[in-house]
């Protein structure tokens, strides 16, 4: 009889409930403007209020007069800055203002509300110059860049897509707008600060989506080599994007920290956000599908004008989910963009996808209209044998299958005729969704301790999505232990390296090398004889090389959202019933996280179609809805119950733990859905985001 003890149950596919919950709700969790170290100071920026110029003065006597106040730093004054890639972190440095809002003092004190008393009585002169703040498709200036963000071309051809389109029995041509969106986590920006002058280090408490990228910049711009520099975010509240990179509130911090010689914490208040953290730039779509009688697409155009600043180029690559999705024997993908008096845009959940797809679904759906195709139909009929764009075949797609799965779901085809119930009109819609595989190269380190417990280190960041969780899961498998025998330690710069929490590339990335260093040192006690010395066993990984090879394979994930909304008619408020999501995102690693990440991206989306949206004041060139109470992101009482499911998609072209990533895909599409929905309801398309009640009442009539 074997008495060998009982295998553990598989971690992995198991529905875990995130191992640091109860530390953030009972507030053991500390954050980044909650470390309180010894006389720690506060800091305050004060942002500009021109448009474009240069400072000619700082007045900080009434400043320097009130209670508490330590100093206030103003571009002649303040520490020098070394190099860095990102000159949006060069704060302080000179006169010029590249846009409003920038930041062109810092005010610091004893306390938060002394700082902030300071920064308001700083008075600045400046040498305005004209400005430029509206985004056209015509604009002089509007040109094609060579790349877009993620280092895609600018610009993609296959066919005579003009020709084609001309050609082509039946044909939409169409605008689209979405304005500029913002991030908005939960927890805003903020960096707590301490240089210890005696040991040459700096610390510094930052929320971020990679302490490691933090470390690196800092070390740059301050002169310290990278190992006396440590960065730590443990706990993190959110960023959507708008953290993946070092932001100026980190580099004030230290700066401030330098020059007083005390600790000091920014926390940036929420209505700064829109100038110095990064948006959504706002995107001018044009969509042409040409197609025969039967549905067939002969051509695909897709072409996109946006904005960046005159401080970095960012482009948002919005046509190249178009590169993905539709098998079109010609096809035509470009962006230009425009660079403006305006903040730097910069990452916002499934950046290029998002706004893209909302377009091209948009498209297809007013193609189904004038086909007379069920608009799932047209989809499906046509599905590429490869991947459009680069000819490679795809690793794994269910796209179609994620379009019938949800369709009998939602019971698609007994909601096909739009009805009026009162006032109320109500419609269907849909939209399919995709996004795509990355991997980053990242490192991890697996420690067996005497006590039969394990711990697993890896600078991987947890910005509240279970990351913690899903990494202890995928050790606690390969090690082939029960959960509660692994410890996971991630979010500070001096353990193993790990990628930036962007992409939906976490788990992959880190969860690769946990795997690789706990299954080596399952290799390694199997070899061993006696008992753990104290000081444990530890095998490190590295997925570098691993993670660099270029694929043979176009990876990416594909959903399909389905929607039924209400339309007033007396009120103009749109409201969304029912919201439907089938994805197929490689192996689920833990249902619970990611029915939770699914939703929170369909919510998202949910607020991009109804009621999110930013305004560039061109008289005085800065975002009107910069607070929670001008820009409405969903409450409760926006959001119905929604529906999340997926298919056990087993894709072998992945990575050892077969996931695609689901942080993003859930927002993309459904903006689309919602609003081929509307159209549904009303026969009335809005093309411009979002459909709030001016716009639905002027279209209705």
């Amino acid at each position: 009889m074997d008495s060998s003890p009982a295998a553990p149950a598989p971690s992995l596919g198991s529905p875990v409930t995130r191992l640091e919950g109860p530390d953030k709700v009972t507030a053991r969790a500390r954050y980044a403007a909650e470390h309180t170290l010894p006389d720690r100071a506060y800091a305050w920026p004060v942002p500009a209020t021109a448009a474009r110029g240069r400072v000619t003065a700082v007045d900080t006597a009434d400043a320097l007069a009130l209670p508490g106040v330590l100093c206030v730093l103003t571009p002649y004054d303040a520490p020098r800055l070394g190099p860095a890639d990102d000159p949006t972190l060069h704060v302080l440095q000179d006169p010029e203002v590249p846009h409003r809002g920038w930041y062109v003092a810092l005010a610091v004190a004893e306390t938060a509300e002394a700082a902030r008393a300071a920064a308001a009585a700083v008075r600045v002169r400046y040498d305005a110059e004209p400005h430029d703040t509206v985004l056209h498709t015509g604009h002089p200036a509007a040109y094609t860049p060579e790349q877009v963000n993620g280092g895609y071309p600018a610009h993609r051809e296959k066919g005579d897509a003009a020709a084609a389109f001309a050609a082509a029995p039946v044909r939409v041509d169409c605008a689209y707008a979405v304005p500029p969106l913002h991030n908005h986590p939960m927890e805003p920006h903020a960096a707590t600060a301490h240089w210890d002058d005696d040991a040459g280090t700096l610390t510094v408490y930052d929320s971020s989506q990679g302490s490691g990228f933090v470390r690196s910049t800092l070390a740059s711009l301050f002169g310290l080599p990278a190992d006396r520099v440590t960065v730590v975010s443990e706990h993190v509240g959110g960023a959507f994007g708008c953290k993946g990179t070092p932001r100026p509130h980190v580099v004030l911090a230290v700066m401030a920290a330098r020059h007083t010689g005390r600790p000091v914490t920014l926390a940036l208040p929420r209505r700064h956000l829109a100038a110095v953290v990064g948006h959504r730039a706002p995107t001018l779509h044009r969509v042409r599908l040409g197609a025969r009688a039967d549905g067939t697409l002969t051509a695909l155009a897709h072409e996109v004008t946006t904005h960046t600043s005159r401080v970095r180029e960012f482009v948002e690559q919005a046509a190249v989910p178009a590169r993905v999705m539709y098998a079109a024997p010609a096809l035509l993908t470009t962006h230009r963009v425009v660079p403006l008096d305006v903040p730097t845009p910069s990452w916002m959940r499934a950046p290029g996808e998002c706004p893209g797809m909302y377009a091209l679904e948009s498209a297809m759906d007013e193609l189904a209209c004038a086909l007379g195709i069920d608009p799932v139909e047209l989809r499906v009929r046509n599905e590429p044998a490869a991947e459009p764009d680069s000819g490679l075949p795809f690793s794994s797609r269910h796209l179609v299958e994620c379009l019938r799965e949800g369709a009998a779901r939602f019971g698609w085809a007994a909601h096909r005729s739009p009805r009026r119930d009162g006032p109320l009109l109500i419609g269907t819609g849909v939209a399919a969704a995709t996004y795509p595989v990355y991997v980053a190269p990242s490192s991890a380190r697996a420690h067996a301790l005497p006590d039969g417990r394990y711990l697993v280190r890896t600078n991987a960041t947890d910005l509240g999505t279970g990351a913690r969780t899903v990494l202890a899961q995928i050790a606690a498998d390969a090690l082939g232990v029960a959960l509660d025998r692994v410890t996971v330690e991630i979010g500070h710069s001096a353990l193993p390296q790990g990628s930036v929490a962007g992409g939906s590339a976490g788990t992959a990335s880190w969860g690769w090398a946990v795997h690789d260093a706990c299954t080596r040192l399952v290799a390694l006690l199997a070899g061993r004889s006696g008992p753990i010395p104290e000081a444990g066993v530890s095998v490190p990984a590295d997925t570098t090389a691993a993670a660099k090879q270029k694929s043979p394979y176009a990876r990416h994930a594909f959903g399909a959202h389905f929607a039924q909304v209400q339309a007033d008619t007396v009120t103009g408020e749109v409201r969304v019933r029912r919201l439907l999501g089938v994805f197929a995102a490689g192996r689920v690693l833990n249902p619970l996280t990611a029915r939770s990440q699914f939703v929170g991206g369909m919510v998202m989306g949910l607020g991009m179609a109804l009621t999110e949206h930013s305004t560039m004041d061109p008289a005085f060139g800065d975002f009107t809805e910069n607070d929670l109470a001008s820009y409405h992101v969903p409450t409760h009482a926006d959001v119905p119950d929604i529906e999340v499911h997926w298919l056990d998609e087993h894709d072998e072209h992945l990575n050892p733990v077969g996931g695609k990533g689901i942080g993003e895909i859930g927002v993309v599409g459904t903006a689309a859905a919602i609003g081929n929905a509307f159209h549904h309801a009303t026969g009335c398309r809005i093309r411009e985001l979002p459909l709030t009640p001016d716009r639905v009442l002027a279209a209705i009539g």
